[in-house]
C-alpha cells in the first residue's frame, strides 16, 4: 500500500514536515508495511520555503541584509541541488519585523528582498520560487529594483531613495546598471492575490492602510506607484500595473512582473516544486491537512490544491484538520472523501496545539482502520 502524505502547516502546533512524520507514524500503526511518500506543501505563504527544503532536501542559505525600515536582519532563503532557490519576502521585510509603533509605510522599501536575489544567483540558482505576502512596504518593487541596480531619478538626475517619500520627486529610472541575470531566470510568484497595481482594487487602497497608512496617505502612495509603473514602461519594461497579482505585497509583484515572472497559485508552484503529482500518481491513498479547515479552504488553500491532483489520478484523499469549521459538505462535494478532526473536543486551545502531533498520528490512526473495516472516516468513506 503506497499512502501519500502531503499536509500544510498546522500553524502553532507543528511544521507541514512534522505534521507529514505524524501522519506517517499513524499509517504504519494500521499498514506496517506501508510505503509513505512525505510531500511537506504550502500555498505560498508563511512556511511555503520550509515545505520545499523539507520536500526536495535542500539547503538554507543566510544572508544579512536590511529590513523595510534599513535595520540590519539576517534573512534565509532554500536553495536545493537542482537549482531551485525559494524565497519569502516577508523574512525580510516583513510586516511583523517591525513593532507598531515604529512603523511609516512611507519611509519602508523592498530593497533588502534583492540581497537575497542576488545570492541566490550568485549560488548557482537558474530558478526562483517567490512567496509574496504579509510586507510592511507599498513602493511598487521601486526598492527591489534599486537593489537590484535601477536608479530611481529625479527631473536634475540625481538619484532618489526608493521609498514613496523618495519618490514623490521622481521623473524617471535608468536601468542600465539591472542586474542581467535576473531577466535570464525563472520566476515564479506563488502568490494567490489578484489585485491590480493601481486603482480602488490596488496595492494602496487595498492594502497600504493594513500597514499603518492613513486615509490621506493612500491616494499619495497610489499616485506614486503610477508614477513608478509609468517610469518602467517608458524604460522599456513591460507595463503590468493592470495584471492580476500586481499589487501584491505592495507592488513588489508588479516589479516581478514587469522582469518576467509568473504569478501562479501558490499551492500549485509548491505542488509542482515538490512533485506532488509525480508522487500521487499510483498511490493508493492521499492525505492532507492543516490547521482549520472550513469554506475558504477552497479558495487556494493547500489541502484543495492537494485534493485537485489527487482527483486527477483517481486517489482518494482524506483531511485532517485541527478545527474544522463550516463548509464540510462543500468539501466532500469538492472531492475529500473525509474531513477528520484531530482535536478532542475537550481540549483547550493551549493543549491542542502542545498534543497536535500525537493527536494527528492517533487520528490518522483511527481514521484508516475505520476505512479499512469499511466504516465510516468522518464524511464520507474512501
Amino acid at each position: 500500500m503506497t499512502v501519500v502524505l502531503a499536509p500544510d502547516s498546522f500553524k502553532e502546533s507543528m511544521t507541514a514536515a512534522r505534521a507529514g512524520a505524524a501522519m506517517a507514524d499513524g499509517v504504519r500503526a494500521v499498514f506496517p508495511d506501508a510505503v509513505c511518500r512525505e510531500i511537506p506543501m504550502a500555498d505560498g505563504g508563511e512556511g511555503t520555503a520550509d515545505a520545499l527544503v523539507a520536500a526536495l532536501d535542500g539547503r538554507w542559505r543566510t544572508v544579512r541584509t536590511r529590513d523595510h525600515r534599513g535595520r540590519p536582519v539576517e534573512a534565509r532563503y532554500g536553495l536545493t541541488a537542482d537549482g531551485l532557490a525559494v524565497i519569502e519576502v516577508a523574512s525580510v521585510i516583513g510586516l511583523g519585523l517591525v513593532p507598531p509603533g515604529e512603523r511609516d509605510v512611507m519611509a519602508s522599501t523592498s530593497r533588502g528582498v534583492a540581497a537575497l536575489v542576488r545570492d541566490a544567483l550568485d549560488q548557482g540558482a537558474t530558478r526562483l520560487v517567490v512567496g509574496l505576502g504579509g510586507t510592511g512596504t507599498s513602493d511598487a518593487g521601486a526598492g527591489l529594483l534599486a537593489g537590484l541596480g535601477a536608479r530611481w531619478l529625479d527631473a536634475d538626475s540625481l538619484p532618489l531613495d526608493p521609498t514613496p517619500s523618495g519618490l514623490a520627486r521622481l521623473d524617471r529610472v535608468d536601468l542600465s546598471g539591472l542586474e542581467p541575470r535576473v531577466r535570464a531566470t525563472r520566476i515564479d510568484l506563488a502568490c494567490d492575490v489578484t489585485n491590480p497595481l493601481l486603482g480602488p482594487q490596488g496595492a494602496a487602497a487595498v492594502f497600504a492602510p493594513q500597514k499603518g497608512a492613513t486615509p490621506v496617505q493612500v491616494p499619495v502612495l497610489d499616485a506614486i506607484a503610477a508614477r513608478v509603473a509609468d517610469a518602467l514602461t517608458r524604460a522599456g519594461l513591460p507595463d503590468v500595473r493592470h495584471l492580476p497579482g500586481a499589487g501584491a505585497a505592495g507592488g513588489l509583484g508588479a516589479a516581478f512582473l514587469s522582469l518576467g515572472a509568473h504569478r501562479r497559485a501558490g499551492v500549485e508552484v509548491v505542488a509542482e516544486a515538490a512533485r506532488l503529482e509525480q508522487a500521487v500518481a499510483g498511490a493508493d491513498l492521499v492525505l492532507t491537512g492543516e490547521g482549520a479547515i472550513d469554506a475558504q479552504t477552497l479558495a487556494g488553500k493547500a489541502p484543495a490544491g492537494v485534493a485537485a491532483v489527487a482527483a486527477r489520478h483517481g486517489v482518494p484523499v482524506m483531511a485532517f484538520a485541527g478545527r474544522v469549521g463550516d463548509g464540510e459538505d462543500a468539501l466532500l462535494r469538492a472531492g475529500f472523501a473525509a474531513i477528520v478532526p484531530i482535536t478532542p473536543a475537550t481540549a483547550d486551545l493551549a493543549t491542542a496545539l502542545a498534543d497536535g502531533p500525537e493527536n494527528l498520528e492517533h487520528a490518522v490512526a483511527a481514521a484508516l482502520r475505520r476505512w479499512a473495516d469499511g466504516t465510516p472516516t468522518g464524511g464520507r468513506r474512501p
